[in-house]
């Protein structure tokens, strides 16, 4: 089987950055080109990671197929998940790849017929704290907001608020995780973006809302 030369050179880059996947428990047969990733990532087995980036203390478990995606910190997205993707032109008259390119520099006739340009890749945007269930499949261009939920097998096709909960196929919205003042005292918080330190002083009321907004406060609080 002939490897194409761009596949080549990510198996390359794969291979040379094993002390690298190694330290950061980053899975040896994913597949990660033209992406950024934060502090304490897991990426798992046979993930496919195109163009995206990762925030620290996230994870991509096994099997998961990400594309143009910005994911921020502390999210997790389950197994065998699809995120983002080519889409075609449904505007014009055909939606085949034998009539439009992805590189300008392709423009023109070819052996068939005249080629257009067009981008296919739209960036997705997943927020912090978002958890992700198996299989769900998220639309290229969707934005979902921080502390969300999607459930598993979800196909999501529409943007989604921050600390909401959505299911099915297609996905509906079910509920929000928590009563409008917790979830508005988080937002403006942003507890994700604190120091490590901070964070992990306050990472034993992780379970009781109310009693980790009020210490964070009290924490920022002296800080002033």
């Amino acid at each position: 089987m002939q490897i194409s030369k761009r596949r080549l050179k990510v198996l390359i880059s794969n291979i040379l950055n094993y002390p690298f996947r190694i330290k950061n428990d980053i899975s040896l047969t994913a597949i990660l080109q033209n992406s950024e990733l934060d502090k304490h990532v897991l990426i798992g087995h046979n993930v496919k990671f195109y163009r995206s980036s990762i925030g620290a203390y996230s994870m991509i478990h096994y099997g998961a197929f990400i594309s143009d995606c910005s994911i921020g910190k502390y999210s997790s997205i389950a197994n065998g998940c699809y995120i983002g993707g080519a889409a075609h032109p449904i505007e014009w008259i055909s939606t085949s790849l034998h009539f439009y390119c992805t590189q300008k520099r392709e423009e023109g006739l070819n052996n068939f017929f005249y080629k257009r340009y067009f981008d296919p890749f739209e960036r997705t945007i997943i927020g912090n704290d978002v958890w992700i269930g198996a299989n769900a499949m998220i639309k290229a261009g969707v934005k979902i907001g921080d502390g969300a939920i999607i459930g598993m097998g979800s196909v999501v096709t529409k943007n989604i608020g921050p600390y909401e909960i959505w299911a099915g196929s297609p996905a509906r919205f079910i509920r929000k995780r928590f009563n409008e003042n917790i979830c508005q005292s988080l937002l403006e918080l942003k507890w994700w973006e604190k120091d490590d330190s901070v964070i992990r002083s306050v990472s034993q009321y992780m379970n009781q809302p109310e009693v980790f907004i009020k210490k964070l406060k009290d924490i920022e609080k002296s800080n002033t």
